[in-house]
């Protein structure tokens, strides 16, 4: 029930429109906002959608998120390859969800195949007031 929540959700933050983020690695993956609302009931949070798009073999940096956010992610095609703090590396398919708690750092975030496209949707709830919500490793 929840997952189609997050679905209608994404829905409607397609329909305001997206704000899309690339860098270096544009070929291989693509971050996209696609929603972004300040939470009414829970003061000085918001919650805010983001689509992360991998291609074949694409991966993200090792990184970390703001301290307040809590993130539920779930697969939306394809497969990815996820370790978060010192748990062991797991292959999430699509339909399947995991979390990251508040200060957790994602070590290992991939597409788990060299061949097909994976994308996923991780719903940040966050104090408003972040506005950069990955921070690289260096």
């Amino acid at each position: 029930m929840f997952a189609k929540f997050l679905v209608g959700i994404v829905v409607a933050g397609l329909t305001l429109g997206a704000v899309s983020t690339q860098d270096a690695h544009a070929d291989q993956r693509k971050v996209t906002v696609v929603f972004d609302r300040v939470l009414p009931n829970v003061p000085g949070m918001s919650m805010r959608g983001v689509l992360v798009e991998y291609g074949p073999g694409g991966a993200s940096p090792s990184h970390t998120h703001p301290a307040s956010a809590f993130i539920y992610a779930t697969v939306l095609e394809g497969a990815v390859r996820i370790q978060v703090d010192d748990e062991p590396e797991k292959i999430y398919h699509t339909g399947e969800s995991f979390v990251e708690m508040p200060g957790s750092h994602h070590r290992v975030s991939a597409n788990a195949s060299d061949t097909e496209p994976s994308r996923l949707l991780a719903v940040f709830v966050v104090k408003t007031e972040e506005t950069k919500l990955v921070t690289e490793d260096r």
